[in-house]
């Protein structure tokens, strides 16, 4: 049974390498034929696969939708209007040529700690972009780094989602699993980024145009102020409201009104509404020709909906197939170190199904009770998965596809890079969390 649902799930894989990469077929519709095959193959009732199908592609796409579309509207104001090319004129001059890769991790990991990935992903991306066209250095060596350094305090540090609710599945304490975190967090952001980019300066990219800003003079730029006011805008808003979170507030309109502005959708809303004026209205715009930068934001990322909607689909096909708890439940007989099953628990599970989030909750579901009678560090425990959910990337994995996309890779490089970083961190991030044990 166990092997019979591995070999399927590699099956599908090959196919759907295969259908890219030799067949030329467009990578949304290669995941609706690999989506189907997975239901059919894995036994989900033939009636059952459409709904399936369309319930995958909804979920993935109602959680995202407004935050790309509204991250690439803000992204291309932000290009369009001369404020990335200001914020990067501003850091080259802090940093320098030499260190502005630095620059950009930091940023990336300040911004990744309040923000969800793809908020910060698309947040992020003008900024590196602006930067690759103004000082024609290599994208995937100057945007890697700043990726991985999103994708550890994604995987890693509460509040994120998934590590705060393997936190209450632990029963670890949350202030010192985000202390632990950012012990472990640094020095592995800096292994999978700016040591292991150094590898990929061959990689040749061309960017979403998109986000290519246009040859604006320092007198038509927006103001320093008003160009990181912009950019910072989201991260200080969403900082803020988590923080207010924790406050043992009494009156509960006011918690409701703090939840609210706390939510990523409200959060690039008003974002967007603040840059539309700072660099937009007050820059000398109409807001005619506003609406007009976005609109063309809107066409760009739209295959990369589609295909992220569509890697959502066959994501659902195979966690309705229970082929996660399956293949956990086989590694659990395993004689392992906790900490160890729980890593290799979620990235196995996670190179399934192609979800961190799902990856990292599935397997804190199955060693819950194990955590308990082996006395493992709970804190350590959450880290310990967070880092496995973390690890093999490919093609079921939305953040692939939105890499590959904003970067405009072949999949090829996307997996020399992405893929490669994603399991560089992950196993950084359990060495890490083994180290840790020793010492604590």
């Amino acid at each position: 049974m166990f092997f019979m649902i591995v070999f399927a799930v590699f099956f599908c894989i090959l196919l759907l390498i295969l259908l890219i990469a030799w067949g030329k077929i467009n990578p949304f519709l290669a995941f609706l034929i690999v989506s189907i095959v997975a239901g059919l193959l894995l036994g989900i009732p033939v009636n059952k696969i459409a709904a399936s199908i369309q319930k995958g592609i909804g979920d993935t796409i109602g959680s995202l939708l407004i935050i790309i579309v509204l991250g690439a509207m803000l992204g291309k104001l932000v290009a369009e209007s001369g404020a990335a090319q200001k914020i990067a004129s501003v850091l080259m001059k802090g940093f320098g040529t030499k260190n502005i890769q630095w620059a950009l991790v930091i940023t990336g990991f300040i911004v990744g700690i309040p923000l969800f990935y793809q908020v910060g992903f698309v947040l992020l991306i003008p900024l590196i972009f602006s930067v690759v066209y103004q000082y024609k250095l290599p994208a995937v060596y100057i945007g890697l780094p700043t990726m991985a350094a999103l994708s550890v305090t994604h995987g890693f540090l509460p509040p994120h989602p998934a590590p705060t609710a393997l936190v209450g599945q632990f029963n670890a304490n949350l202030g010192q699993t985000l202390l632990y975190g950012l012990v472990i967090a640094v020095p592995t952001i800096i292994i999978g980024g700016p040591v292991f980019s150094r590898t990929l300066k061959n990689i040749r990219s061309k960017p979403l145009e998109t986000f290519q800003p246009s040859e604006i003079t320092e007198e038509k730029m927006p103001g320093s102020f008003a160009s990181f006011f912009v950019a910072l805008f989201p991260v200080a808003l969403l900082m803020i409201t988590t923080l207010l979170l924790y406050l043992d507030f009494k009156d509960e309109l006011l918690v409701q009104a703090i939840n609210l502005l706390n939510t990523p959708a409200i959060v690039m809303l008003i974002a967007l509404a603040v840059a539309t004026y700072f660099i937009g209205i007050r820059n000398g715009k109409s807001m005619k020709q506003v609406m007009s930068i976005y609109e063309v934001a809107v066409k760009d990322v739209a295959m990369i909906l589609l295909i992220v909607g569509a890697a959502g689909a066959m994501k659902q096909v195979l966690a309705e197939s229970g082929v996660d708890k399956v293949i956990a439940a086989q590694l659990q007989s395993l004689h392992l170190n906790v900490l160890v099953l729980g890593w290799l628990i979620a990235a196995i599970i996670r190179a399934c199904l192609g979800s961190s989030t799902i990856a990292g909750l599935t397997a804190a579901g199955i060693l819950a009770p194990l955590v308990i009678e082996s006395g493992v560090n709970p804190n350590l425990m959450v880290l310990s998965v967070g880092a496995g959910s973390l690890a093999f990337s490919h093609l079921n994995d939305t953040g692939f596809w939105m890499f590959k996309e904003y970067f405009n890779l072949s999949l090829k490089d996307t997996f020399r890079s992405w893929a490669a970083m994603e399991t560089i961190v992950a196993v950084c991030g359990l060495i890490g969390v083994i180290i840790l044990d020793m010492i604590l």
